[in-house]
């Protein structure tokens, strides 16, 4: 403690603690004490003294730690002067303890062994806070994601983007118009007769199992019921719904298997396909057998987490869609993988009997249908036996690419990004589990890979006939990767969507392209209006496309009165067989025909017999032309009439 300042008064040796208040002590002690040798050392001491006392008057007193002495009141006596004049703090080994600094630093540098203890003011009584007013109207909760999370709000939203993009394929669909093409009046004639040999067992003019690719008595008898109350538009409008149901199962097994934009941009892609658009508005069974396949597709991915026999929900429409259409058969393998792929993550190996069992549903449920229905020679003939083409497998490719490759290549895509990373993390708090990496590449390959079977089946076939209608069905079953795909391409948070617009668009415009010249058939109204004046129920008429007059003039001639172009057996007025196109020159060289219709662009090489046949020949007149155009160009029809 030698830095520590001491008054003059306080220089005893055995100074050791305290402070002491001067005004204790009278002016008869500083006589008794301050009349010494040393007359000017006193009096100073007694002057610093004075002050001292006068100083501690106007502070705050601070009692010490202990003082053994105590005045006759009982108070304490913290300090004395010494024989010498000296002043002394009384402690006995203890140190004051000052709780207010400003008495500290006052007595501090005349007491050695003083301490500063910090005592902590109590808090001031602060006033009732007051509570907080009521607003006069609250927000309802918002849902964090309305596109990532299965909410009812995210529901709602995507069933109102669905129903645009319905209206806009129904639009799209519905604006091809024109007369029956060979098919569609192929099909439904026959159902006319079908329906008449089930509800009066009137005999079938031809065996129509023998050469169709579909069950006759299936999709043809629908269409004849519809034909007879609605007319051609009737049935076109019953294929409009089952491409629009398709579009709509679409839609619900891709949000399933990954999100609702997924399934909002599988289904805009898919509803904008040629195949799509041309099909919704023609009067065969590919619309239907479409259908079909996507309800089995959609039964399997709803039951994933069901019992394994529950997957036998998706047998019935996969076996009626093989029935409707016999090449939907290639894609019955498709959907039992898909039910072994989409159980797995639930189920592990135990997935394999889900394939197992719907895969023996469907094969029982095909036996017992050829066993009533009897022999189907159309299966071999058109389906799995077909007569090889001579179409080269690059212009097949070619027009493959075209029909599909956008959507092809956004399923590729889709197929990539999802392999590497289940989600794109929009939302990284909200759990859930994903599946592994080899799941999620099996099911991309498969879905996607579908979309390559009709056209890889028909380059082995070497003939593109139906390819335009065919690609739609594998284009089907990749659509969900497509829409998975457009959804990684727009980002997460909408961050890129010019770039789904952009696909959308493009798919949208090549679809209306195509569509259009697909769907450009002869106008058949002026020769068939014609014809009706010339036919009756006792001639033979040859007809390029013999089924179109023969279903818009089926009141007025029978089927069987009517002859195609692409064969016939012929026996000449001089007694030699024919075959061929020198059965067709021989026929008409002998007036065997009351009426001819041709126009050369189905049937090129007969055309050319008929009208060497014609050349110099007596029995016929060329009675009408009627001109008409299609997307290959200016044509027409030509009618020859007997004399």
């Amino acid at each position: 403690m030698s830095d520590r300042t001491t008054p003059t008064w306080a220089d005893d040796s055995e100074l050791h603690d305290e402070y002491a208040y001067g005004q204790q002590y009278s002016q008869a002690d500083q006589q008794q004490y301050g009349h010494t040798d040393d007359s000017g050392r006193r009096a100073a001491q007694r002057e610093s003294l004075r002050q001292y006392a006068q100083q501690a008057q106007t502070r705050p007193q601070v009692q010490p730690a202990h003082s053994p002495d105590q005045d006759q009141a009982g108070g304490y006596q913290p300090g004395y002067f010494t024989e010498t004049g000296s002043w002394r703090f009384d402690v006995h080994g203890r140190t004051s303890s000052y709780t207010d600094q400003q008495a500290y630093d006052t007595f501090a540098p005349f007491d050695p062994y003083a301490s500063y203890t910090a005592v902590e003011p109590e808090p001031a009584p602060t006033a009732a806070e007051p509570e907080p007013q009521k607003p006069g109207y609250t927000l309802p909760p918002v849902a964090e994601s309305s596109w990532a999370v299965d909410t009812r709000r995210s529901k709602l939203l995507g069933r109102g983007v669905l129903l645009c993009i319905l209206l806009v394929q129904a639009g799209l669909s519905l604006r091809l118009t024109g007369t029956a093409f060979q098919d569609e009046a192929l099909y439904i004639a026959s159902g006319h007769y079908e329906l008449a040999n089930l509800l009066h067992g009137t005999k079938l003019p031809v065996d129509f199992a023998a050469y169709f690719s579909g069950h006759p008595k299936l999709y043809p008898v629908l269409a004849g019921a519809v034909d007879s109350q609605f007319g051609l538009a009737g049935v076109r409008v019953v294929s409009l719904l089952f491409m629009l149901g398709a579009t709509t199962l679409l839609y619900s097994l891709t949000r399933r298997l990954f999100n609702l934009r997924a399934a909002l941009g599988a289904a805009a892609l898919f509803s904008v396909l040629q195949s799509t658009m041309v099909l919704g508005n023609f009067a065969t069974y590919d619309a239907a057998a479409i259908f079909l396949l996507g309800l089995s597709a959609w039964a399997v991915v709803r039951t994933d987490r069901m019992k394994a026999m529950a997957v036998l929900l998706a047998a019935p429409p996969a076996a009626l869609a093989f029935g409707v259409k016999y090449a939907s058969g290639l894609y019955l393998p498709t959907l039992v993988v898909l039910a072994v792929i989409t159980a797995h993550r639930h189920r592990g190996v135990r997935a394999l009997g889900r394939g197992v069992v719907l895969g023996t549903g469907i094969v029982v449920l095909l036996g017992i249908g050829y066993y009533f229905s009897g022999p189907l020679g159309g299966i071999s003939s058109t389906t799995t036996d077909r007569a090889k083409g001579t179409d080269a497998a690059a212009t097949m490719l070619q027009h493959s690419a075209e029909w599909g490759g956008l959507v092809f290549l956004a399923a590729l895509g889709g197929t990539i990004a999802y392999v590497l990373r289940a989600r794109m993390g929009e939302m990284p708090w909200i759990g859930g589990e994903t599946s592994g990496r080899w799941r999620r590449a099996a099911l991309g390959l498969l879905l996607t890979g579908t979309a390559l079977l009709a056209p890889a089946y028909q380059i082995h076939l070497h003939t593109e006939i139906s390819l335009y209608k065919h690609v739609g069905f594998g284009l089907f079953f990749a659509a969900p990767l497509a829409g998975l795909g457009m959804a990684r391409l727009v980002g997460p948070h909408f961050r890129h969507p010019q770039l789904g617009i952009l696909l959308y668009v493009v798919t949208l415009v090549f679809g209306m392209v195509q569509a259009q010249r697909a769907y450009s058939f002869p106008d058949s109204t002026q020769m068939t209006s014609y014809l009706r004046t010339v036919v009756d129920k006792k001639g033979t008429y040859l007809a390029e496309e013999q089924e179109v007059p023969a279903y818009y003039l089926r009141d007025k001639t029978n089927w069987t009165q009517w002859q195609n172009t692409y064969f016939m057996d012929y026996r000449g007025k001089d007694g030699k067989p024919y075959t061929g196109p020198d059965a067709f020159r021989q026929a008409v060289r002998d007036g065997k025909f009351d009426a001819i219709v041709m126009h050369g662009d189905v049937s090129p090489v007969t055309y050319k017999a008929v009208k060497e046949g014609l050349k110099n020949n007596s029995h016929y007149r060329l009675a009408a032309v009627f001109p008409y155009t299609t997307s290959s160009g200016e044509h027409a029809y030509r009618i020859w009439v007997k004399r």
